[in-house]
């Protein structure tokens, strides 16, 4: 960045003959001229065949470098200093700069383009009131999965990629790092805290994700990194303000479109949200604000917007395109807007550069020595861009909101943050607080769904995927009434539902179908495993007797909450005493239940056992079916039965007879 006429402009770097050719007689040169400004949507470069060019067009050759002869793959490094005077520049703005390397003829072999802005001191435009915000999410990596000792629950993830991503030189890592020196607005999904939590207390890792069977997993080897990664973020969000997104940073506009599985869902999100804003604070020592919604690409229409205000948010970070002012003035993609809309009586919508945007998004800078260059030119064009922004209208005061990718590298952060470092060095932007730039919202309204960017509906989640998150948690429900503990695992199993939802899965669809998979097996895995052992035939001796009936509890705490009854396909021979027995098991063992029975005529009989739930009386997994030999009843109680059977058919023909006789005998006497 120049900021003083009377200086020098040096540029270095490295030149690497990439042909099967050796070069001999090249000169490295460059060129300036104005950027394509205009709308923002791109500035364009053009390049030259001179060794050095002014804005005016005339050469400049004795500021070239002359490179010595170079071998194919060979590399060399140069140094140009060139006065900011013979540049001839136009005052404040940003300008194109292209470095080339030429033949002595000025055939140009190769080049490469960045942006040179210009702010001369002195300069007095309206500083840009910038805030930006910095996303701290990651895809979800933690299962419903939790290995139970007596001692302990160790929550089980499905790889152990998160201690990379926390450990020294990880991207989680240098985000804190980057962002712990800028006057930023944190923003924070409150379910990656979780998992950072989780892994400094102790963790597993499955052999292979979405695995039902805690047993198969191995210690957890980033403990450290995530407790001293929550340690750093403590540190850097003391004193800015906090965003708690909502828990696991919900696909709303998935949800918004999904009709009843959405619907269904919305009370799960209401209440991991708050549970989530809860984890954040307590964990960050901070009081976070949880009102922000957060749609991906920043696109909002109507439905989005509904959907938003059920789960009780107040703000929505929208990228512009679609939002209408009372003006009638549509915010289109690129433009800088200076402040915030509202829609409706409850929310409001904050615009934020997508030009920005979408060079973060689009960016994607090592942090190592080899990602250097690309980081520069990085920070060369939000530099420009900012500038471009302030230039548009240079006296007026005017907001500039920066919302990065929810997944920034850290490459990409380092060069947001020294952009911003720059032009605040400059003068020409202003760091702001998010509630700054939404003060004062003026009223606006929201294009319908049928705006909505056709390759942004394409990286939806499905809607059955959604309807089948929302049986997953009908399901839950009925595991939970069994359960002796049944907090933990509907905690555990929620928040991994809500994990199934997360926007951080668009783009990876085969990695939410694994996800949402792994929950519904696991509790396909945990209903099952409370069954009735199969059994044969059983043998009843005498009026009296237990049959007995045994129940395998293969979860990993005591069960309760359940019932067995047990049904005869012949009453009059056999049937039970008792009409329910409780049911009470400790884990992963097997509890056998004896069922009073009574006998009354000797034979067998089909009997049929099968669990309910004693809350509602709801069956329980499948009915086993058995036999029961009934032997040495008594003779008086077989001709007691007899009997019974012999005044029952004489009371049927009695009562025939007497029907006939008041009939008068004419029906059965044409028969």
């Amino acid at each position: 960045m120049l900021r003083r006429p009377d200086g020098e402009l040096t540029l270095s770097g490295t030149v690497v003959n990439t042909s099967r050719h050796r070069v001999t007689g090249a000169r490295v040169g460059v060129r300036t001229g104005p950027a394509a400004l205009g709308t923002r949507s791109g500035l364009a470069l053009t390049a030259g065949r001179t060794a050095l060019v002014r804005a005016d067009g005339e050469e400049i050759p004795h500021h070239t470098h002359r490179l010595p002869s170079l071998p194919p793959g060979a590399a060399r490094d140069f140094r140009l200093r060139v006065p900011v005077a013979d540049l001839r520049l136009g005052g404040a703005g940003a300008y194109g700069l292209t470095v080339h390397v030429a033949r002595a003829d000025g055939a140009v072999l190769g080049l490469a383009r960045t942006f040179l802005p210009v702010y001369p001191d002195g300069t007095a435009f309206e500083p840009l009131r910038t805030a930006v915000l910095w996303p701290v999410t990651d895809t979800p990596h933690m299962e419903a999965l939790t290995l139970r000792t007596p001692g302990s629950v160790r929550p089980v993830f499905r790889d152990d990629a998160l201690a990379a991503a926390f450990a020294e030189g990880g991207r989680l890592r240098r985000l804190v790092e980057t962002g712990a020196r800028q006057p930023v607005t944190w923003m924070v999904d409150p379910d990656l805290v979780a998992q950072a939590r989780a892994m400094a207390d102790g963790y597993r890792v499955a052999r292979t994700p979405g695995a039902t069977d805690p047993r198969h997993t191995t210690a957890g080897r980033g403990g450290r990194a995530a407790a001293d990664w929550l340690a750093a973020l403590k540190r850097a969000v003391r004193g800015r303000d906090v965003i708690a997104l909502p828990y696991a940073d919900p696909d709303l506009a998935s949800l918004a479109r999904a009709g009843d599985g959405g619907e269904a869902l919305a009370g799960l999100l209401r209440r991991a949200s708050r549970a989530g804003k809860d984890v954040v604070d307590r964990e960050l020592h901070v009081d976070a604000r949880a009102d922000v919604a957060w749609p991906a690409g920043g696109a909002v229409d109507a439905g989005i917007a509904a959907y938003a205000e059920r789960l009780g948010l107040e703000t929505v970070l929208a990228s512009g395109d679609g939002v209408r002012r009372s003006s009638g003035a549509l915010l289109t993609a690129g433009a800088t807007d200076d402040g915030a809309a509202t829609l409706g009586a409850r929310l409001t919508a904050l615009t934020h550069d997508t030009t920005i945007a979408s060079l973060l998004a689009r960016s994607r800078p090592g942090t190592g020595a080899a990602g250097a260059p690309g980081r520069l030119a990085l920070r060369q064009r939000l530099l420009a861009e900012s500038l471009t922004a302030v230039r548009e209208l240079p006296y007026a005061p005017r907001a500039l909101v920066v919302v990065p990718p929810r997944r920034m590298s850290a490459g990409a952060a380092r060069a947001l943050a020294e952009a911003v470092s720059e032009g605040r060095k400059a003068g020409w932007l202003e760091p702001s607080r998010l509630k700054v730039a939404a003060q004062d919202p003026e009223p606006g309204q929201l294009r319908d769904a049928t705006g909505y960017p056709v390759a942004l509906r394409a990286s939806e989640l499905p809607a059955h995927t959604l309807a089948a998150v929302a049986r997953d948690e009908r399901r839950l429900r009925t595991l939970s009434k069994v359960l002796s503990d049944p907090g933990g695992t509907a905690a555990s199993a929620h928040a991994a539902m809500a994990r199934a939802l997360s926007t951080s899965w668009r783009g990876d669809p085969a990695g939410a179908r694994s996800y949402r998979r792994g929950v519904s097996r696991y509790l396909s895995a945990s209903i099952d495993s409370v069954r009735l052992v199969p059994k044969s035939t059983v043998t009843v001796a005498g009026q009296s007797a237990t049959i007995p009936v045994t129940v395998d509890n293969g979860l990993q705490q005591d069960l309760t909450g359940v019932e067995l009854r047990v049904s005869s396909s012949r009453p009059e021979r056999l049937d039970a005493v008792d009409r329910a027995v409780g049911v009470r098991a400790s884990r992963a063992v097997s509890r056998t239940v004896r069922v009073r029975v009574r006998a009354h005529a000797n034979g067998p009989v089909r009997l049929t056992a099968r669990l309910h739930t004693s809350a509602d009386g709801k069956p329980w997994g499948r009915p086993i079916t058995f036999t029961a030999e009934v032997r040495s009843v008594p003779s008086g109680a077989v001709a007691f039965v007899a009997g019974g059977v012999g005044l029952i058919a004489l009371a049927a023909t009695f009562r025939l007879r007497r029907a006939r006789a008041r009939g008068g005998g004419a029906p059965g006497a044409g028969g």
